[in-house]
């Protein structure tokens, strides 16, 4: 029998929410009359708007206060019929559990991860190194029987009336500069040249980016320097606006965070920036990739469907991806693997995309 109420429990950043929207898809298409609830990080919601068969967003915060904490609690428990731990946790395993007397999980490898295997009806082994993020979330479609829907959600909602106007009809290409976490940040000179090429291509650059005063302040200083047309969007989208401005757009560049999945999943022409993530779990998902499989090696570039994924180089131990939060291991250092990638490998991963003939 198929559950009437069902909640999928996700509480993460905002690019592993985005990425358990397969799930969420599977779950709507195997249970069409069901309300299914997502509970999720505050500030993370953003990218399930629109998702089918979604019924309520369920927010807390990624530290709450012991009240709120006790009345989300006294909200979610007993209320469901089949609840989905999508995320290794023990705060989302509990959730589940409270959730409903049905529940299901990713579970860590390792013996202290035995009790959360115990609280489960159904524990899928979480795999951080060889599976990628898609994959291992209808992984728990896989245990509950049901078929998968392999594509992630694209949120789409209409632009604000100023940025359409000024956007205008010329054609464009999106660069998103600024990654939440520096170690992931592309050499600002390359993105300089970058767009540089983009206008001597007949694309219009557009920046994009979240309300933050780091990203607006690195958008400000990259405008000034790019071409005179070049259209600084960064803090003025919410990500379902950002959402229709990738379908609009001819090309996409941008770094590993949620806007380049989000190109990705749009099937928008995508170069992905990546240095010391691991691609295999974390590269962008093409628009129409079903495999089991990632579509991505752990070194290499490579194109695969709508995406471009650029991996850089350096010569360090242990090597590219390294795994680590930059140079410095941790989330506000550098990474010289993106630091030294050049505009040129771009700009020939761009012209692939477009169709353009190779440059001499």
């Amino acid at each position: 029998m198929s559950p009437r109420r069902a909640l999928l429990v996700a509480p993460r950043r905002i690019g592993d929410v985005l990425l358990v929207t397969p799930l969420l898809a599977s779950l709507h298409a195997a249970w069409p009359q069901a309300r299914i609830d997502a509970l999720v990080f505050a500030g993370t919601g953003g990218v399930l708007e629109g998702q089918p068969g979604l019924g309520e967003i369920l927010a807390i915060d990624e530290r709450p206060a012991l009240r709120d904490h006790l009345r989300l609690l006294a909200r979610i428990a007993g209320r469901y019929d089949v609840a989905l731990s999508a995320v290794p946790s023990d705060r989302s395993t509990l959730y589940a559990r409270i959730a409903a007397r049905q529940a299901a999980g990713v579970v860590a490898p390792g013996l202290q991860q035995r009790w959360k295997r115990v609280l489960l009806g159904h524990a899928v082994p979480f795999d951080d190194l060889d599976t990628h993020s898609v994959v291992q979330s209808l992984r728990l479609a896989d245990a509950l029987g049901i078929g998968r829907v392999a594509r992630v959600h694209v949120a789409s909602a209409p632009l604000p009336a100023p940025v359409e106007a000024e956007l205008g009809r010329d054609p464009f290409a999106v660069i998103h500069p600024s990654p939440r976490f520096r170690y992931k940040l592309w050499s600002p000179d390359a993105q300089v040249d970058f767009a540089h090429w983009l206008h001597a291509a007949g694309l219009r650059p557009v920046l994009t980016g979240s309300a933050d005063a780091r990203e607006r302040e690195q958008a400000d200083w990259l405008a000034q320097r790019m071409p005179a047309n070049t259209l600084n969007l960064c803090g003025r989208l919410t990500l379902a606006q950002l959402g229709r401005l990738l379908g609009l757009a001819r090309l996409y560049a941008g770094p590993d965070t949620v806007a380049t999945h989000l190109a990705a999943a749009a099937g928008v022409p995508t170069i992905a920036l990546f240095g010391p993530s691991n691609p295999v779990k974390w590269g962008p998902w093409p628009v129409d990739w079903t495999d089991d499989a990632s579509p991505w090696s752990r070194v290499g570039s490579a194109r695969q469907g709508n995406v471009w994924l650029i991996q850089g180089e350096a010569d360090c131990a242990p090597g590219v991806p390294c795994l680590a939060e930059g140079c410095d291991r941790h989330i506000d250092s550098g990474s010289r693997c993106l630091e030294s990638l050049p505009a040129s490998r771009a700009i020939d991963a761009a012209r692939e995309l477009l169709g353009l003939p190779a440059s001499d």
